[in-house]
């Protein structure tokens, strides 16, 4: 059985998987990242699970993997093979690539965005599967963007494209981390959604699930936070889809699982704010947490591909 090994790094655990060629994921396992023991911990943490999958590979299937796909959060430089940055797991210029195909006994390693990574499954064999165009944004910690175009993911120039998060919507508005007041993922996010609701609700214990229960029972304070969030959201979606003119609008993330909650009034929202502009379909993400595994998989498997087609 042919297969490929696929990580998929987040700031507390890892999912891993051996992907076989159809894209199915034949075995996943989880790990936590070990981050409270420093970045080399997390290195040391990433290498370790990545040498038991191709064991396990052998022992399972008679032969190893035949490449390795990863996916990291942060800035990341996929040319390269370095992961640049990344300030939930305090590393910078850890050179990842070179570090697993050295673990993995010289086997060809692709290294991804996360995001882009799980934008790159959704768009092929998840929601966005058979759109030659389409964006993928999930709403969770923050709020970032995967820009597809005939199946492949658009990094941009220099690997920033599709940051929809950082599109001011509210000039003026909340301080932002990147330095920026007023962007998308400081009113839009699952974590702005909890942290607008902990206020209005009086209980600092209280979430965007807690906000979206809240909504569908009729509590008007949780209708203003949640309408606030979701005019914020088509403002940032309008900007987008009037700059890219995508077919499909995947939504992912935390603040997707509320369903229809969150997709019927986003729909009208965006609908009422498009004059010329061709309203994509908007869709909820289709492949939950194992987006990123899948997407690392895929990086793999096409990373063999290009090498086949240039040998």
């Amino acid at each position: 059985m042919r297969h490929v090994i696929a990580l998929d790094v987040g700031g507390t655990g890892m999912k891993a998987a051996l992907v076989g060629a159809d894209g199915a994921l034949l075995y996943e396992a989880r790990r936590a990242t070990g981050r409270e023991r420093g970045p080399d911990a997390v290195v040391e943490s990433i290498l370790g699970f990545a040498a038991e999958l191709l064991a396990h590979g052998r022992e399972r299937y008679g032969t190893g993997a035949v490449a390795a796909g990863v996916a990291v959060p942060g800035i990341v430089d996929p040319d390269r093979g370095v992961a640049v940055y990344a300030a939930n797991l305090g590393w910078r210029d850890v050179p990842l690539r070179a570090l697993l195909a050295e673990r993995l006994g010289g086997l060809p390693v692709a290294l991804g965005h996360d995001v882009r990574t799980g934008g790159l499954a959704e768009g092929r064999v998840g929601a966005g599967k058979g759109a030659d165009r389409f964006l993928f944004v999930p709403l969770g910690t923050g709020i970032a963007g995967a820009i597809g175009i005939g199946g492949a993911i658009e990094a941009g120039a220099h690997g920033y494209a599709g940051e929809i998060g950082h599109i001011v919507v509210r000039p003026g508005g909340p301080a932002c981390g990147c330095g920026q007041r007023g962007c998308l993922e400081t009113l839009a996010s699952a974590s702005a959604v909890s942290r607008a609701w902990a206020v209005a609700s009086g209980d600092p214990e209280a979430d965007a699930a807690d906000c979206a229960k809240a909504v569908e029972s009729g509590d008007e304070r949780a209708v203003r936070v949640w309408g606030d969030a979701v005019d914020a959201l088509a403002d940032g979606l309008v900007t987008a889809l009037t700059l890219l003119d995508p077919r499909t609008l995947i939504i992912g993330g935390g603040l997707a699982e509320a369903g229809e909650t969150l997709f019927t009034p986003l729909r009208a929202a965006v609908e009422e704010r498009v004059t010329f502009q061709k309203l994509p379909a908007i869709v909820p993400a289709a492949l939950g947490d194992t987006a990123g595994c899948l997407g690392a998989g895929l990086l793999a498997w096409d990373l063999l591909a290009s090498s086949e087609v240039s040998a």
